[in-house]
């Protein structure tokens, strides 16, 4: 690590301590001319790929599940909180699952709805209807049907 006093490279660590949830926070000392300095560092993964139906790809975002997600949950009694953890759950096992490949969008759209189930039946319901691109009522029935039988 090189001193942003000095610009000796020649630093040694006092103290290490997690910052955050994914964050080290170390405390230096230069050896060259003693003066002290905290560096923050940061585990950096790769970023996973969504594969979608016309094969195309396209980086994962976050924030464009978590649009839809709130976008079927609106006015039902889940709060901003139990979505981010949704969210940050979803993230997590997609890491774990595709490390570095790329990820079918379908199975993320049938991670969000199987935790939606868990969640908020009537969101779950909402979010399935855009998923599967119900045309009519009795597709949706349809899908009404099936999640019953799956609980």
């Amino acid at each position: 690590m090189i001193c942003p006093f000095c610009r000796d490279n020649d630093t040694k660590v006092i103290d290490s301590r997690p910052s955050g949830a994914e964050a080290i926070r170390r405390r230096r000392e230069c050896l060259g001319c003693g003066k002290r300095f905290t560096t923050y560092e940061k585990v950096e993964t790769a970023p996973l790929k969504v594969l979608k139906r016309d094969h195309s790809t396209e980086p994962f975002d976050r924030e464009k599940a978590r649009a839809g997600v709130i976008m079927a949950c609106r006015k039902r009694p889940v709060t901003l909180a139990q979505i981010d953890e949704l969210i940050a759950e979803l993230e997590a096992d997609l890491l774990e699952e595709y490390d570095r490949g790329e990820v079918p969008s379908r199975f993320i759209g049938d991670q969000i709805l199987e935790a939606l189930k868990r969640l908020d039946e009537v969101a779950a319901v909402r979010f399935a209807s855009v998923l599967h691109g119900f045309e009519d009522v009795r597709e949706f029935s349809r899908g009404l049907e099936l999640m019953r039988r799956s609980r």
